[in-house]
């Protein structure tokens, strides 16, 4: 007995939703899609208007040549295209779109209504399609050029709509890709609105005008020209000064033939050209474009072609690294910055010390160590009594050996008060705690490592801790209490300071302003991209309100990315894992025991928030067995 035939044709329907699961991720792919076909129609003005971050509404008018009534219902079947005509134009390709896959896709999982008409025409098409199936074709009176509705993104399939994001973020997706196209085509005039709301309206001009008419009047003094022209690639664009090189991502744009491209290889590229000039953490601003014959690139690896590949990326990297260098030199950039200056939260820069002076980064004393909360005082009791049994084995030391810690404490400098100097909030707590702590008589004499490690001798062996992780730890609980309880302190600042951010960074203040005001932050939005801020975290150092916004929202955007955990959770554990590695630094004995202290006083001494190990433990028997052969 024979089986019946299993393998069909997809219908066309099904067959666009699979693509449209490649093209149309996000409403940012639409948003990108239907751009990159207002700038090959060539179009001088163009506008885009957005409700409800895309979900309900996605418009896009432009000025360009417009289409046929036939080319009208074309460009919504699949493959069909105007740019290729044999697979030789594959390598050609000097156009945004190419593939012809938009169009139908955006169609299939959509309702679209398109409005078009060329210059000469005396009437226009107007076409509406739901979900590839074609619901209404009539010629009418139409503005030159194309005016193309996509409405209700995903309304025949709901499983996708539900994974999209919150408005805000998938706004900041919109305006990245917007942001994108504006600068590959600054000769182009483009807007952008929001729930009727201008986000942006951009002028054509020249590139320089376009990257401060989007990032702001203060890129004026920072942009430097970059140009490099050989018989391979020619390079050219701006980059940012050294001194201006901020904490955020984001600002990073590389162009190869006016096309926005992701590569991480060129990125190092321009950072190794930077190497010296800009302090660790760090991210120089930069917008190049390269310009390639196109059969030495392969533009169709990727469905959203913003990743390409270079049949020489050897080359690339040595040319675009050798411009930004020169780029560098010419300009005189060498920053008279001190790098050691780190910015951040929690305390301040480690510096070399003097005789009188101690102004080290000093161990963190969290809210719930010195007031612990009543439902964990039993389990924090069993950590600190834990900690204690590892030392009884120590009870029976010398007598030199405890008279020696003994002179060794009574030898300690004298602590500063907290207005001898830039205390941080956790400095002056700690400060406050080894007033309270006190050393057990009988405790084991610890050491650190480089820096980064303690050993403390126990009734067993040796206990290693990993200095970094500990204070994740601790601060990840620190963290998670403040944005639980949303009770972190807010010192008012003399004279309110503004600090401006990118849209997207903008978008990303919105969304988590709750999370922001509850680590101590206020603040008001004042323009467009404008904040005024009004209040910090209590006792931070002085540091500029701009710097601790970017760092700040550097983190916020890593938690979102890489935590798919409830927002305080995410948050808490993004800034604790950032923030731990400005405490490698040197600490002193009782400095040591203090952060043991506080480290068996949280809810897991074992493990960090991310589950690494902080305590490793050496037993005699492990030790011994390293020396037998």
């Amino acid at each position: 007995m024979t089986t019946a035939d299993i393998i069909h044709l997809l219908p066309d329907s099904i067959a666009n939703q699979i693509a449209a699961g490649e093209v149309v991720q996000r409403p940012a792919s639409v948003v990108k899609e239907l751009l990159e076909n207002s700038v090959d129609a060539q179009a001088h003005h163009v506008q885009v208007i957005i409700r409800d971050a895309g979900k309900t509404l996605i418009q896009v008018i432009d000025d360009g040549l417009g289409m046929s009534e036939t080319d009208a219902r074309m460009c919504f079947e699949r493959h069909a295209t105007s740019k290729i005509r044999n697979s030789d134009d594959l390598f050609r390709i000097r156009t945004m779109g190419f593939r012809g896959e938009a169009l139908a896709s955006i169609a299939a999982v959509a309702q679209v209504e398109l409005r078009s008409r060329r210059v000469g025409d005396e009437l226009g098409t107007l076409l509406r399609i739901e979900g590839s199936e074609v619901k209404f074709q009539e010629s009418i009176a139409t503005l030159t050029g194309t005016n193309l509705l996509v409405k209700n993104l995903f309304f025949n399939v709901p499983a996708r709509r539900n994974f999209l994001k919150a408005n805000s973020v998938e706004m900041r997706h919109i305006l990245d890709e917007f942001q994108r196209i504006a600068l590959a085509h600054p000769e182009v005039s483009f807007s952008l609105y929001h729930n009727d709301v201008e986000i942006f309206n951009l002028y054509a001009g020249k590139l320089v005008r376009r990257i401060v008419d989007i990032f702001g009047k203060t890129y004026r003094e920072q942009l430097a020209f970059c140009q490099e022209d050989t018989s391979y690639i020619s390079v050219r664009g701006y980059i940012g000064k050294p001194e201006f090189a901020r904490k955020t991502r984001g600002e990073q744009f590389f162009f190869v033939n006016e096309r926005y491209i992701k590569h991480s290889y060129l990125h190092h590229a321009v950072i190794s050209a930077f190497d010296g000039t800009i302090p660790e953490g760090s991210h120089p601003f930069y917008v190049l474009f390269i310009e390639i014959d196109p059969s030495h690139v392969d533009i169709n690896i990727h469905p959203t072609k913003t990743e390409i590949k270079f049949d020489d990326e050897r080359s690339v990297y040595a040319i675009i690294m050798a411009a930004v260098k020169k780029a560098v030199g010419v300009y005189n950039m060498t920053p008279p910055i001190d790098f050691d200056d780190n910015i951040n939260f929690l305390n301040p820069p480690p510096r070399a010390q003097s005789a009188s002076s101690n102004s080290l980064p000093r161990p963190v004393q969290p809210d719930w160590a010195a007031q612990p909360k009543a439902d964990d005082s039993v389990r924090k009791q069993g950590n600190l009594t834990n900690w204690n049994k590892l030392l009884e084995g120590l009870k029976n030391a010398p007598e030199e050996e405890q008279d020696q810690k003994e002179m060794e404490l009574k030898a300690m400098p004298a602590r500063p008060t907290f207005k001898e100097q830039a205390l941080t909030v956790a400095s002056k707590v700690n400060h406050m705690a080894s007033e309270a702590i006190s050393i057990p008589e009988n405790d084991a004499i610890l050491f650190q490592v480089h820096n980064r490690y303690i050993l403390s001798q126990v009734k067993d062996g040796v206990m290693l801790i990993d200095q970094k992780a500990a204070y994740e730890r601790i601060l990840y609980e620190r963290y998670r209490l403040m944005l639980t309880k949303r009770n972190g302190a807010c010192q008012q600042v003399l004279f309110p300071r503004t600090v401006r951010l990118s849209a997207a960074d903008m978008q990303m203040v919105r969304d988590t302003k709750n999370e922001i005001r509850s680590l101590g932050f206020e603040f008001d939005e004042m323009g467009p991209n404008e904040l005024v801020v009004r209040g910090v975290p209590a006792n931070l150092p002085e540091e500029s309100e701009q710097d601790l916004f970017e760092e700040l929202i550097e983190q916020l955007k890593q938690s979102y990315s890489d935590l798919k955990l409830n927002k305080p959770d995410s948050l808490s554990r993004s800034l604790a894992r950032r923030f731990s590695s400005r405490y490698i630094i040197k600490l002193s004995l009782l400095e040591m025991h203090i952060l043991i202290e506080q480290l068996f006083a949280s809810s897991d001494p074992n493990r960090t928030p991310g589950g690494d190990p902080i305590i490793v433990m050496l037993t005699l028997d492990r030790i011994g067995s390293l020396f037998k052969r």
